[in-house]
């Protein structure tokens, strides 16, 4: 018995077929990679103390043992994400980070928290806020 690959539909329409719906990732349960590539050097891992800094590595260490869901569903002030609207950031936005990105805050040593955006799974850091002046902390 032969079977043959279904044909593409025609039209301005995609239809996308089960086995194609299947193959696409599910990011969020997948554990998340990071990227230093975008950090602004005002607010560079760098400008922080060794302590935070070392805190920093603890902190990736075990964030690349959980999946984004984990990470969606912990507090927000341990090993969580918060929401940070882009109006409350105080720092020019990089050409690069389109208006539809959504900033999150990742905390990396105490309550300090890491900003950048997540991109399928990996979470692009952009700025390390050890003073907490890079956005109205409430």
């Amino acid at each position: 018995m032969v079977f043959r690959k279904p044909q593409p539909t025609k039209g301005k329409k995609l239809l996308l077929s089960e086995s194609s719906e299947a193959a696409r990732p599910d990011y969020n349960r997948e554990p998340p990679s990071f990227c230093l590539r975008y950090v602004d050097r005002e607010y560079c891992i760098t400008r922080c103390s060794d302590k935070d800094q070392l805190a920093f590595v603890d902190r990736m260490l075990k964030l690349s043992q959980m999946t984004w869901l984990d990470i969606i569903q912990a507090d927000r002030h341990g090993f969580g994400r918060e929401k940070i609207d882009r109006t409350a950031i105080r720092r020019p936005i990089a050409g690069h980070i389109t208006e539809d990105v959504t900033f999150i805050a990742l905390r990396f040593s105490g309550r300090k928290p890491m900003v950048g955006y997540q991109r399928d799974r990996t979470f692009h850091i952009v700025w390390f806020d050890c003073a907490f002046d890079l956005y109205d902390h409430g």
